[in-house]
C-alpha cells in the first residue's frame, strides 16, 4: 500500500484508483463486446472476466453494476455453445436485478436480450420472442423506439421470424433495423458532406470523420448490417432497392469509420446494381455523390 502524508492525500489517492478502475471497467467491457460482435467469443471471455472483477472491486459483490459483465459472459458462452454455463451467468444476472431497487431500463433491456438469445439457442422461440419484445420495450423506454440501441432487439426478432419462414414479418423488421441505422449514420454523413462543400481547410487537411460510436457499437453495426445484406442479396431479384439501401448504409458506416476502401467497395456495388436495375437518375446521383466524397477523402490522406 502507498504511504500518504495526510487523510486528504489518502482520499485523493483512493479517488484516483477508483477512476482508473472505472476506466478499466469500461475498456474491458467495450473490448469484450467488440469481440462478441466480431464472433470472437473465446477472446471475449478474459476481457469480460476482467470487467466483472473490476466491477466487484468498485461496486461490491451484489451491485447491479455487475449485471452487464454477467450478460457479456453469458453471451460469450452462448457463442461457444456452452448453454448451461450461459444459463448460470444469466441466473446470476436475474437474481442481482431482482434484488436491486435501482435497475435502469438499459440493464433490463440487456437482460431480456440475452434471455432471448438463450431461448433462441434452445429453439424455444415463444420464450425468445417474449424476451426480445421486452428488450425492445425497455430499450425504447431508455433511448427511444427509433434509437440504434433498440435495433438489436428488432434484428434478433427478425432472425426468429426468418428462421420460422415468416418472411413478411422478418422483412418488415429487417427494414426497420436498416432505417434506424440509415437515419443515425446519414445524420453524421450529412454534417460531414456539408462541411466538405461549404468549407475549405486552409491547411489542405481532410476533415475528421466520426461515427459517434465506440468500437463495440461499430462492430455491432457491421454485424447487423452485413447479416441483413446477405439476406437481401439472396432475394435481390425480388427487391433490389432494399439491397441497394443496405449497401449505401454500409458505405456510409465504413466512410465514417475512415475505412475508405471498404466504403468505396460498397458504394460501387450499390451504383452498379442501381444502373443494372435502371433506378432513377436521382437515386444514382445520390450514390455517385457518396462515391465522390469517398474518393475525395482517399485523395487527401491524413497528414
Amino acid at each position: 500500500m502507498p504511504f500518504y502524508n495526510s487523510e486528504e492525500e489518502r482520499r485523493h489517492g483512493l479517488q484516483q484508483l477508483q477512476q482508473r478502475q472505472k476506466h478499466l471497467i469500461e475498456l474491458c467491457y467495450t473490448v469484450a463486446q467488440k469481440y462478441i460482435f466480431e464472433g470472437k467469443h473465446e477472446d471475449a471471455v478474459p476481457a469480460a472476466l476482467h470487467s466483472l472483477r473490476f466491477r466487484m472491486n468498485v461496486h461490491g459483490l451484489s451491485s447491479v453494476e455487475l449485471v452487464p459483465a454477467y450478460l457479456l459472459l453469458a453471451e460469450a458462452s452462448l457463442g461457444l455453445g456452452r448453454v448451461v454455463q450461459a444459463e448460470e451467468y444469466l441466473s446470476q444476472a436475474q437474481w442481482t436485478v431482482l434484488k436491486s431497487t435501482e435497475c435502469s431500463y438499459a440493464i433490463h433491456s440487456l437482460l431480456h436480450r440475452n434471455l432471448g438469445l438463450l431461448y433462441m439457442a434452445k429453439e424455444n422461440y415463444d420464450e425468445a420472442r417474449y424476451h426480445l419484445a421486452n428488450d425492445i420495450y425497455f430499450a425504447s423506454c431508455a433511448f427511444g423506439t427509433e434509437h440504434i440501441r433498440a435495433s438489436g432487439g428488432y434484428f434478433h426478432l427478425a432472425n426468429i421470424f426468418n428462421g420460422l419462414k415468416k418472411l413478411d414479418l422478418a422483412d418488415t423488421l429487417y427494414t426497420k433495423v436498416s432505417e434506424i441505422w440509415n437515419k443515425y449514420l446519414n445524420d453524421h454523413y450529412q454534417v460531414l458532406s456539408q462541411a466538405r462543400i461549404q468549407q475549405i481547410d486552409l491547411l489542405g487537411k481532410r476533415f475528421e470523420t466520426d461515427t459517434g460510436l465506440d468500437e463495440a457499437q461499430e462492430a455491432e453495426a457491421i454485424q447487423i448490417l452485413t447479416s441483413i445484406l446477405n439476406i437481401r442479396e439472396s432475394t435481390s431479384n425480388k427487391a433490389p432497392q432494399k439491397t441497394i439501401f443496405v449497401l449505401k448504409i454500409l458505405s456510409m458506416l465504413y466512410f465514417l469509420m475512415m475505412n475508405s476502401s471498404k466504403a468505396k467497395e460498397y458504394a460501387l456495388r450499390a451504383l452498379h446494381l442501381a444502373k443494372k436495375q435502371k433506378l432513377s437518375v436521382q437515386e444514382q446521383d445520390t450514390i455517385q455523390g457518396l462515391l465522390n466524397l469517398i474518393s475525395g477523402e482517399e485523395a487527401q490522406p491524413i497528414t
